[in-house]
């Protein structure tokens, strides 16, 4: 897909970021999506509806990702056939560190876009930072103190 497609024709620098940061924050949400996929058929029976849960929420913030990445002006990206996990899954515990790890990513994708955005889609940003968030603490058994942020800084460190 060309850059026009993904950003729209002629933006201003400002749309081209929040569209662009709209695209990430949709790509994480499809690859959470699959991802509890994968943790749904492997998590302890015990978090089951924990990880049914996420997953929908997921799935409802990749379609609300969607229309707004098309009111933007943008072609939503779709999702990939399938995604590589970070590691195997040996034991119910892999799909919980899984389940923490996707957590994590999408709280750094909606940090961009919390950064690009204003009004009501930073306000939506926001929201499912801090979802997304809490959801990683749940899995992880802990939180972080500036959630989305962390691995940012690790790259920028080993980059």
């Amino acid at each position: 897909m060309s850059r026009e497609q993904s950003t729209g024709p002629s933006q201003s620098p400002a749309a081209a970021r929040v569209l662009e940061a709209a695209q990430a924050a949709l790509a994480a949400e499809h690859a959470a999506a699959y991802g509890y996929g994968v943790i749904g058929a492997r998590v302890a029976a015990e978090r089951a509806n924990e990880a049914r849960e996420a997953h929908g929420g997921h799935l409802a913030r990749r379609d609300a990702l969607t229309r707004t990445v098309r009111e933007l002006g943008g072609v939503p990206r779709p999702s990939e056939a399938a995604y590589a996990l970070p590691f195997e899954l040996r034991a119910p515990a892999d799909a919980v560190r899984l389940a923490a790890e996707i957590e994590e990513r999408v709280a750094g994708a909606y940090s961009d876009l919390v950064r690009a955005a204003e009004g009501p889609l930073r306000r939506e940003a926001a929201d499912a930072l801090s979802r997304a968030a809490v959801r990683a603490a749940r899995w992880r058994g802990g939180g972080v103190a500036f959630p989305g942020l962390g691995e940012r800084a690790e790259r920028a460190r080993t980059s």
